[in-house]
């Protein structure tokens, strides 16, 4: 199935989305809008004044009226019923009898696109607009079978009209998609990545526009890389872009190098050190070579140096003080951090960690609660909140407390268990539960 469209059945509605259903010749259509009004005589004479011939055509013998109604009649139920090959026949017969109907074209164009008909969806559609370009809704449909058909120059205009006013959700979520197929077709990924963007925030938790607008921003990055690798090769920025794609890589020794390459370039650029003492962090969690964590430790107070007010580098530098069981260097730290950015919850759930650990946990209470209110799925939280509370003689809220901990431990059964993963680049390690779990 080309791209963006969701098979036959994505448009479970189609005609009722895009077109005037007044003006349908589609005797099962009509039925529906009548709920039962009127006798099947009094049906075919509704469509029979839809199709009729107008005053420059010959009018039609009474046998060809009848056989104009009774294949309006199988067509319309044809289609209705998602059999969209009779519906075609039908359709097909009636535009041969009365050639002048945009309705009629308007139908089979609908009856291609159901069926993945694009090209031929396209003929008929453009012959239908021809005959009434009042049927503005049917540009839309237009668009979308120019672009399934791979039409994108000529379908962009329609797919951004109907992106941009298009009142049905499903309409506007089929042009945006359309959109992005005909951007990146035509090399406009700026335009892809600016349609992507409003996709998601119509559609948020849409899973196809979550993975198509993934794909759309990937793909932008790649292109952005490959610039910037051909228009600054030896850039500092080049070497900052490789030494990220090899940490990601899990390739520390060529990360470090590349790191060191920047350094070398601009020995003052912050950030640096930050990042290389994260992939030394990275070194130690995969080997324990403890020269790794001393080496991590040189970084981060080289990046202090550089510039006091990062944050996390003096986070990183208590939790390594901690992890070592200096407790009271590390409550030193965190405690220092805290003052200063009082919102960083994991600076408040390690200094916790420190504090519970030196029979402090009254304490602890008042960070974890504030913790809990800053980041309420922190399950790291809440477990040493629980701990807290029940040696401070607080059952009651010791068992709230473990029973959010139990229930968001469960949401990441499956998951990648955090021990020893590093968070994503520019981040700090998180708070682990360690050994002591209930």
């Amino acid at each position: 199935m080309p791209y963006g469209c969701g098979g036959p059945n994505h448009f479970p509605c189609i005609l009722a989305a895009m077109l005037n259903v007044k003006k349908i010749v589609c005797l099962a259509l009509l039925g529906a809008i009548g709920a039962g009004s009127g006798s099947l005589v009094a049906q075919k004479k509704s469509v029979l004044q839809k199709v009729s011939p107008t005053a420059s055509t010959v009018a039609a013998a009474p046998s060809q009226n009848d056989q104009i109604a009774e294949l309006a009649q199988q067509g319309g139920e044809a289609l209705a019923a998602g059999r969209f090959a009779a519906a075609e026949a039908a359709f097909l017969a009636l535009s041969k009898l009365q050639p002048g109907v945009a309705e009629i074209y308007a139908n089979l164009g609908a009856i291609y696109f159901q069926e993945g008909k694009f090209d031929e969806a396209v003929e008929v559609l453009k012959k239908a607009l021809k005959l009434k370009p009042t049927l503005t809704k049917l540009k839309t449909l237009l668009a979308i079978s120019l672009e399934e058909s791979g039409h994108s120059a000529e379908a962009l205009p329609g797919l951004e009209a109907g992106f941009r006013s298009a009142t049905e959700p499903d309409v506007k979520r089929q042009c945006g998609l359309e959109l992005l197929r005909a951007y990146t077709a035509l090399h406009r990924d700026a335009d892809a990545v600016t349609v992507g963007l409003a996709l998601n925030k119509a559609f948020p938790d849409d899973g196809e526009v979550l993975y198509e607008t993934g794909k759309i921003y990937g793909n932008f990055a790649y292109i952005a890389m490959e610039r910037l690798r051909d228009k600054a090769p030896n850039s500092v920025w080049m070497l900052q872009a490789a030494a990220e794609a090899q940490e990601s890589e899990q390739k520390y020794d060529d990360a470090i190098a590349s790191f060191e390459g920047v350094l070398r370039l601009e020995p003052q650029r912050p950030g640096v050190h930050y990042r290389m003492a994260r992939v030394y962090l990275a070194k130690y969690e995969a080997a324990h070579e403890p020269k790794d964590r001393d080496l991590a430790e040189g970084q981060f107070r080289a990046e202090l140096e550089l510039d006091p007010t990062n944050g996390n580098a003096a986070y990183e530098l208590a939790q390594i003080h901690y992890d070592q069981g200096n407790l009271d260097g590390a409550r030193g730290e965190f405690e220092a951090l805290v003052e200063r950015r009082p919102e960083f919850e994991q600076a408040r759930v390690g200094l916790a960690g420190v504090l519970i650990e030196s029979q402090k946990p009254e304490l602890a209470v008042p960070h974890l609660k504030r913790a809990t209110e800053l980041k309420p799925e922190d399950e790291v939280a809440w477990y040493r909140l629980g701990r807290a509370l029940r040696v401070t003689g607080d059952a009651d809220g010791a068992k709230r407390a473990m029973a959010e901990f139990q229930r968001l431990h469960a949401l990441e059964a499956g998951r990648k268990a955090r021990a020893g993963i590093l968070a994503e680049a520019g981040a700090v390690t998180p708070q682990q539960i360690g050994p002591e779990q209930p």
